[in-house]
């Protein structure tokens, strides 16, 4: 019988090139790939900070497969990254939202470009380095199911891939802790066994969204006012892409007691102050919404544990659908900073139900 063959997203780090030799030790023919997405080769700058596809990226990558004695390649796909997540990224800001480009990275270009192309060069499947696993449900229905480690959990990120993405899927890594994956690096003697994780967003690596904003926008909001729950101004805020719900330091406001950002309102340019209290809420409705391991409720309820960001631990609440694919979340109790922009993710037990953006 033929081999079957998967293209696995190479970033470099030691996750994916443990799980290009995790596949090819179960039999595969395996090709690596670099997918090219935003970075100018002339202005390098990932090493330090970790991004996931830079020329250190590359040339990482590169090393791991000709240890591994895979075929390696890199391609660019800077087109769709910046049309998909640096546009979305740069628009929800200017709306007033804090969007979440992983999610979107993930659904549009790690997923939906490199699949295509992969597909299109013979591959059966990609697979990829996240800590997360794929199942076929006894339905039929296939969703991603948490990682053997909580503490690494990707599937949050995961909930907007579609079934047919998800049937030419797959996770090796998901079936191990991080511990285990670098062990096995070492044993390997893979150069990126001990390679730090990337953090925050690659494109952003100074983490100062507002200046990439203002640099990559047309019409950035001005400065305007800070106002309270009644309207009444309070002060002046440098422009509302420097703010998100919930956020507490640097609005350089003296009230005498700490208060938190509670509404970003874009079409008056106001930035709405409120006290702790006000940051919690216990009902949220989202749009765009994927079903993973659901199909949908059917114009019914249930029950799910959501969670409202990657870092939140979730909490139980209500689901049911409004019509126009948007679903009302009810919660047990209320939750901090349900943030506009941000994804809502709902899970039965340790599987995907589906998700969507917070409105």
């Amino acid at each position: 019988m033929e081999k079957k063959k998967v293209v696995v997203g190479m970033s470099g780090g030691v996750d994916s090139s443990v799980a290009a030799w995790l596949l090819k030790e179960q039999g595969y023919e395996v090709i690596g790939v670099t997918m090219q997405i935003w970075q100018d080769e002339a202005d390098e700058v990932q090493e330090e900070n970790g991004g996931c596809c830079g020329l250190s990226a590359v040339e990482d990558a590169r090393r791991v497969a000709g240890q591994l004695g895979i075929p390696y390649y890199v391609m660019n796909f800077k087109r769709e990254f910046k049309e998909h997540v640096i546009d979305y990224f740069v628009g929800e800001y200017l709306r007033g939202r804090t969007p979440n480009p992983c999610i979107a990275c993930n659904r549009y270009v790690k997923w939906e470009s490199l699949l295509r192309r992969s597909l299109a060069i013979g591959a059966d499947y990609i697979a990829t380095g996240h800590y997360a696993r794929v199942e076929r449900l006894a339905g039929g229905r296939y969703a991603v199911r948490a990682s053997a480690t909580a503490a690494k959990d990707q599937t949050y990120a995961l909930y907007n891939l579609t079934q047919d993405q998800l049937a030419h899927t797959l996770m090796p890594v998901g079936d191990y802790t991080k511990e285990e994956i670098r062990r096995m690096a070492e044993q390997l003697g893979l150069n990126v066994a001990h390679k730090k994780d990337s953090q925050e967003i690659c494109f952003i690596p100074d983490h100062d969204y507002a200046r990439f904003i203002q640099e990559n926008a047309e019409n950035v909001p001005p400065e305007g006012n800070f106002v309270d729950q009644d309207g009444r101004v309070l002060g002046r805020h440098r422009g509302i892409t420097h703010y998100t719900v919930g956020q507490r330091k640097g609005l350089n406001l003296s009230m005498g007691r700490p208060v938190f950002v509670t509404a970003i309102r874009p079409e008056t340019n106001e930035v709405v102050i409120g006290e702790g209290k006000d940051v919690f809420s216990s009902r949220l409705v989202c749009g765009n919404v994927n079903w993973m391991a659901m199909d949908g409720l059917c114009g019914g309820e249930a029950r799910v544990t959501a969670k409202i960001r990657y870092s939140h631990k979730g909490a139980p609440c209500l689901i049911r659908e409004l019509g126009d694919g948007r679903v009302e979340c009810v919660f047990d109790e209320p939750q901090r900073a349900v943030t506009p922009g941000q994804a809502v993710v709902f899970y039965t037990g340790e599987y995907v139900a589906g998700g969507g953006i917070i409105q």
